[in-house]
């Protein structure tokens, strides 16, 4: 098939299946598994892509950047991504299909806009949709290959630090240079909470996470403010990680649980942003890359901790 049309193969099957595909003769060809001659010509016949189960919502956009193929948002923190049991509107698909309206892919059999990868609801920054079929396949590509930059910032409970003993004795857990701790462990669904994800041992999908500590902070008992890039991109894997590690995220009521009552007990959301994104355009082929500033309520976070790092300084001396 022509590679612009983006067809993956479990699309071809469901054609094959659906009855859309036949031999040049009228012949329809119904199984997947069926050896044809060489030389065979075969006529597919495309459906219309149908609409998706989502209305259009007027919901404003912090658009980074737009052309025919693909749209990158500063998605704010709070903000669903696409529509599920607990948040069926109000999403940025909702948002997507009032503002992309005809111009959206049809990857799959259905209308709607290319959710290539996701962030958390309560995480912020930067992620690509396509608008494009081929667009779509493109970028999956790109993500499946871990073929592009992702990078996060995060507010940690504790530093990661490569004397601790509990890291030197974890298994999965490794040092490379520059003081870039690397997490490999495989996350799945939690066996005793399905609502989370843990790292597991023999099961799950495997995923690698690496962070570096860029300052520490005194309160509280210490945090730090940790830059981390994802080798592969897992639901929840930084929050799983770090929390794997032994640094939860500030703020992560999910896998961190709230802790003390002083600087950071009082941040509402995990302290975790998508601040770089990078890509090479599934069109032309040219190198993209895109930065978000920290959100006014990190910025003001990490802000404090500055602050409280002055103050103890000059206790001290």
């Amino acid at each position: 098939m022509p590679e612009g049309l983006a067809l993956s193969r479990s699309r071809l099957q469901t054609l094959i299946l659906e009855g859309a595909v036949a031999a040049a003769d009228g012949t329809t060809l119904e199984d997947p598994r069926l050896r044809l001659a060489p030389g065979t010509e075969i006529v597919v016949t495309l459906p219309a892509p149908a609409p998706i189960d989502a209305a259009p919502e007027a919901i404003p956009l912090e658009i980074v950047y737009e052309d025919d193929d693909l749209i990158v948002i500063d998605k704010p923190a709070g903000l669903v991504v696409h529509p599920a049991p607990g948040a069926p509107a109000g999403t940025l698909v909702n948002a997507l299909l009032h503002h992309c309206g005809g111009s959206l892919s049809g990857i799959g059999g259905r209308l709607r806009p290319g959710i290539v990868h996701r962030i958390d609801k309560d995480t912020s920054g930067l992620l690509v949709v396509a608008k494009s079929g081929a667009a779509h396949h493109g970028l999956a590509s790109q993500f499946a290959a871990h073929d592009l930059e992702r990078r996060y910032l995060a507010v940690t409970h504790g530093a990661p630090d490569a004397a601790e003993p509990r890291l030197a004795h974890l298994r999965g857990i490794s040092w490379e240079p520059g003081g870039v701790l690397r997490v490999e462990g495989n996350i799945g669904r939690h066996p005793g909470d399905r609502k989370r994800m843990a790292v597991l041992s023999g099961n799950g999908k495997a995923a690698v996470t690496r962070a570096r500590v860029l300052e520490r902070y005194a309160a509280d008992g210490g945090a730090a403010l940790v830059e981390c890039r994802l080798e592969t991109g897992r639901t929840h894997q930084i929050r799983v990680h770090l929390t794997f590690a032994g640094h939860p995220l500030v703020g992560d009521a999910v896998y961190g649980r709230r802790r003390g009552t002083g600087l950071l007990a009082g941040f509402p959301r995990q302290a975790l942003h998508a601040a770089s994104l990078g890509f090479r355009h599934p069109g032309t082929g040219a190198e993209m890359r895109f930065e978000s500033p920290l959100p006014a309520d990190m910025a003001g976070l990490i802000d404090a901790l500055r602050r409280n790092n002055e103050t103890a300084t000059f206790n001290h001396t």
